[in-house]
């Protein structure tokens, strides 16, 4: 079976990629730059050039695919929000999010299923009530964004299966979260931010590929899913939990207006963000994660 990949040069997609080829899939991935993608990847795929816009070039791509996933998105965290990047991220995700769903709208034969990245910020922040599929939009930049991220999507063919990817803080060796979590660290200047008090909904890179791989094999699964780990933490735990893993002190404290001052609006509703977001829907369909708790997930990233 035939699947066509957007973002596989990502930190998550570039584990899907390994994942579902090692399961035999034949895949094709579209990226903006094939070179760095065939570097990044290999040679175990079709590569093709998409510019995030053109239409055209997917209607012929889409044709005989069992699944189509897309994982397309510019880095939220990577530089301070200026109004012109706060553009720049919405647009990175709308334009080809609705391109993607044209395209499968108007294939004379259609994908069974439709996998579409978002995130747990759709919900927004709250110290105490917990969030899970059912819980409303919050309010912000980062919420506003997933809504809009998840509209865009909203006309696709209904005969087409849809699954919405609510990812929570995704750790794991090679990139993401984590090696940013872990800076400090190893300059022995590592601790908590802000109280320590704000939830942190994480997952494991191999539980978060698995549960995509869930997702596109269950012919029953349809709507958003919340992928975290069923045991999210408070920060100063996770703070905590780090430092013993990489026997390093867990002492400091960076107060949320140090944050708030070299960050602005970013700092608020990435780093300081209380989240505690269930996967309801993934545990009520059976799917079974193989790290629940923090500290079993740090070590086997820091000890594999």
């Amino acid at each position: 079976m035939r699947i066509v990949i957007f973002g596989a040069t990502g930190f998550i997609g570039k584990k899907l990629f390994t994942a579902l080829d090692t399961s035999g899939f034949n895949l094709t991935v579209l990226s903006r730059d094939v070179d760095r993608a065939r570097e990044v990847l290999g040679e175990h795929a079709a590569f093709c050039q998409w510019d995030g816009k053109n239409e055209e070039v997917l209607s012929h791509i889409f044709k005989d695919v069992y699944a189509v996933i897309n994982l397309a998105g510019e880095n939220i965290a990577g530089k301070h929000w200026t109004e012109a990047r706060k553009k720049r991220i919405i647009t990175s995700r709308t334009h080809p999010a609705s391109a993607i769903v044209h395209a499968i709208n108007h294939a004379e034969t259609k994908p069974h299923v439709y996998i579409q990245a978002s995130a747990i910020g759709y919900y927004g922040s709250d110290y105490k009530k917990p969030f899970n599929e059912h819980s409303p939009p919050g309010k912000g930049f980062i919420p506003d964004l997933c809504k809009k991220w998840e509209e865009a999507a909203h006309n696709l063919d209904e005969s087409v299966r849809f699954c919405l990817l609510r990812s929570g803080v995704v750790i794991g060796s090679g990139g993401g979260a984590l090696e940013q979590f872990e800076k400090p660290f190893r300059f022995g200047l590592g601790g908590y931010i802000g109280s320590g008090k704000q939830w942190l909904s994480w997952i494991h890179i191999d539980d978060e590929v698995k549960a995509i791989q869930f997702l596109l094999e269950n012919k029953e699964a349809r709507g958003a899913y919340n992928l975290t780990a069923p045991e999210p933490v408070r920060m100063k735990q996770f703070a905590r939990e780090l430092g013993r893993v990489l026997k390093k002190p867990s002492w400091t404290h960076v107060p949320a207006f140090v944050i708030k001052l070299m960050l602005g609006q970013m700092g608020c509703e990435v780093v300081l963000a209380s989240q505690k977001v269930l996967p309801k829907k993934l545990l009520e369909e059976g799917f079974k994660f193989q790290f629940s708790k923090i500290r079993m997930a740090l070590v086997n990233i820091h000890h594999s």
